[in-house]
Parts: C-alpha cells; sequence; structure tokens
C-alpha cells in the first residue's frame, strides 16, 4: 500500500437496505439497443421511476435536454413525484447503471464515491461512454463535494453483494473472468476488494448461472443480502430444466456457508418461474433481482404464479418494507432485470439537501 491508498479496515461498503438518498436510473434511446421496444420499455422505466420517487428521489440520466423533454412527456402519466425528480445529462451507450454506476462507500464515516471501470461486461458491448457517465455527473453537481475516485479496476455494482458489515459475496465466474482484469487472480481481486470497499472476507461462488444473461453471472441474479444473517437465492426445483444441476449446486455452496459467528445463514429460496421465450432465447427472468429502497422492496415479477409465491417470500425477509411489483417483461428482453438498471447513493454523497431535490437541474 502506498501514500494516499485507502485503509480498508476504514472502509466499509454499505448493505443496500441501509438508509439512501436517492436511486439512479439512465434512461433509454433511440442510440441503445433498446431502440426496436422502445414503445414498450419507455412505459416500465416510467412505472419504476414513479415507484421509486414515493420512496426516495430518482436522479433520471437523459442523453440531451430533447431527451429530457421526452421522458418528462411519460412520467407525466404516472404518479411520479416532481419534488423527488432530477435530470441529469450525460451521452450512454446503454441503461445498466447497477453497473456503471458509482459505487459508495464511507470511510471513518465520511462518504466516497468510487468510479470503476465498466467495460461492457468483459468488452460483450461498447461501453465508453457508459464508462464517463459518473465523471458526467460529477461535474454537474450531482455528488456535491464528493469527487469520484478512480480505482484502476474494472468492477460492476451487479456482480457484489455487501452485508454492510465487511463480508461481499460474489461469483468466480464473474469476478475472475480473464476479459475483465487478467492480471489479478483471486487473492488479487480479494486485495482490491479489501483496499477499495474495506471488504474482510470475500464468501465465493463457484456454481450458478442464467440462460439470457450475460454477465457472467452476476449475483445479483442469483444471490442476495436481506440482511446481515439472510440470503434471498434463486432456486430451481425441476430437475428436467437446464438450470437445474447448477443451481442446485450454488444451494449446496449456499448451504455450507458460514457467518463470521460460525452460524449457517437463513435461506430464503425464491421460486423458479416458467421459462420466458423469445426468439427462440430463454431470457433470464430472475426474483433475485429485486431492488431494495428507504421502506420498500420493489419486485421484478413475469406474470408468471410464481410472482406471488416470491411476493410472499420477500415479505418475509423484509419486515416492515412494503413489496412493489414491477412488470419486467419488457426489460429482460435485453438481458437483465430490475436490480440491474438502478443504482443506490446514500444522501451524504448527493450534493444537493433532499427536502430541496428540484425537477431538473439548473442551466
Amino acid at each position: 500500500m502506498t501514500a494516499g491508498d485507502p485503509s480498508p479496515a476504514r472502509r466499509r461498503l454499505p448493505a443496500e437496505w441501509e438508509p439512501q438518498g436517492a436511486i439512479q436510473l439512465t434512461w433509454p434511446h433511440d442510440g441503445t439497443d433498446w431502440a426496436p421496444v422502445l414503445d414498450t420499455v419507455h412505459p416500465a422505466f416510467a412505472r419504476i421511476a414513479a415507484s421509486i420517487s414515493q420512496y426516495e428521489p430518482v436522479i433520471i440520466v437523459a442523453r440531451d435536454p430533447e431527451h429530457i423533454e421526452e421522458i418528462s412527456g411519460f412520467l407525466t402519466e404516472t404518479a411520479i413525484r416532481p419534488d423527488r425528480l432530477w435530470f441529469a445529462l450525460a451521452p450512454s451507450n446503454d441503461t445498466w447503471a447497477r453497473d456503471h454506476g458509482a459505487i459508495s462507500v464511507f470511510e471513518d464515516d465520511q462518504p466516497r464515491l468510487l468510479d470503476f471501470t465498466f467495460n461492457g461486461w468483459g468488452g460483450k458491448h461498447p461501453a465508453d461512454l457508459d464508462n464517463a457517465i459518473t465523471r458526467a455527473l460529477a461535474s454537474q453537481g450531482v455528488f456535491g463535494l464528493c469527487t469520484p475516485e478512480p480505482t484502476g479496476v474494472v468492477l460492476e455494482g451487479g456482480s457484489i453483494e455487501s452485508d454492510g458489515n465487511g463480508t461481499l459475496l460474489t461469483t468466480s465466474r464473474c469476478l475472475l473472468s480473464t476479459t475483465r482484469n487478467p492480471d489479478l487472480d483471486r487473492a488479487g481481486v480479494e486485495q482490491r476488494l479489501g483496499l477499495w470497499l474495506g471488504a474482510q472476507r470475500v464468501l465465493w461462488l463457484e456454481h450458478g448461472q442464467l440462460e439470457g444473461d450475460d454477465t457472467d453471472a452476476h449475483i445479483d441474479t442469483l444471490a442476495r443480502f436481506c440482511s446481515p444473517d439472510t440470503i434471498a437465492y434463486v432456486q430451481c426445483d425441476d430437475p428436467n430444466d437446464t438450470h437445474y444441476p447448477e443451481l442446485k449446486a450454488m444451494e449446496a455452496e449456499l448451504l455450507a456457508l458460514r457467518q463470521t459467528s460460525g452460524e449457517p445463514y437463513r435461506l430464503i429460496a425464491l421460486p423458479w418461474p416458467k421459462p420466458v421465450i423469445e426468439d427462440g432465447q430463454r431470457l433470464a427472468a430472475t426474483y433475485a433481482n429485486f431492488l431494495i429502497l428507504n421502506g420498500a422492496v420493489l419486485l421484478p415479477v413475469y406474470g408468471d404464479p410464481a410472482d406471488a409465491v416470491a411476493r410472499d417470500r420477500l415479505t418475509a425477509a423484509f419486515p416492515g418494507r412494503e413489496i412493489v411489483e414491477i412488470d419486467c417483461r419488457p426489460i429482460i428482453r435485453q438481458g437483465g432485470s430490475l436490480h440491474c438498471l438502478t443504482m443506490q447513493y446514500p444522501a451524504a454523497i448527493l450534493g444537493i439537501p433532499q427536502e430541496e431535490f428540484p425537477s431538473e437541474p439548473e442551466e
């Protein structure tokens, strides 16, 4: 470690259920892969934005001022709270804010913002514009005086789960892929996670993958911390399904994990929806891709009888939080779901007092 490097002993990656200041959404446009289906995806994004605004502010990243006007038209048809809506401007390749958004940590209880490199999930898709969004937002005052810190490490927010107490959950298929940080082995990745995120231990899953997902098994499609002692995970109960061997092996790994106390985790099995097929390809419909908000959990649903089961099980996992269903069938057509589209920031990071959050940035 060199002078000026962060101290892992003083850093902490907060859990998603901790108090939030706002959620970022990067809105689709005709320059993204969403272009052929904008008519169906715009209402889905508007529903997500309006739902978030019931609980906390939402930052919408638009391509240009004309895009803001277009988005505003969609939002007028929803129950969006205008006092909790803020637009920022940045060109974008795509919309997956979970992966191109900044990651917030606390060091000695002071917020810091980390700008990890986003390379399009290992070079699968163009990402030069997305990789610059965090810097663009910072230049517009979105993060106040908190300057994003470049890390030199390729990392997507959807690839890590934090319990808020120093434990990270991830998958080896993603973090050890040679297309992200080819110079880092497992020990090197753990060292960087400790250095930048304050990880005191890393729990690795060697199994788990969803068809239609090109992130190399992001953990937020498979298994999620609901509290420091609880993990919700995708369970496949159909031996004839092609996912069964991998997800059964992942389940065994989760059963073997231990908390720092030595106790096993409380595991909540999320149901397995019927296959969603488009153009002969199975889409990654997963209930694990939920979004935790202040006072609520947004649950992706797929018009399946298993939706109700997922709702009941997450209700038990998040007592005191309202479960809000979001139809994500239009979203999974591009390989991700609800959580993948969003990134949360603590209030201490943001440059505008919450009670004064404007509807648009000042010119």
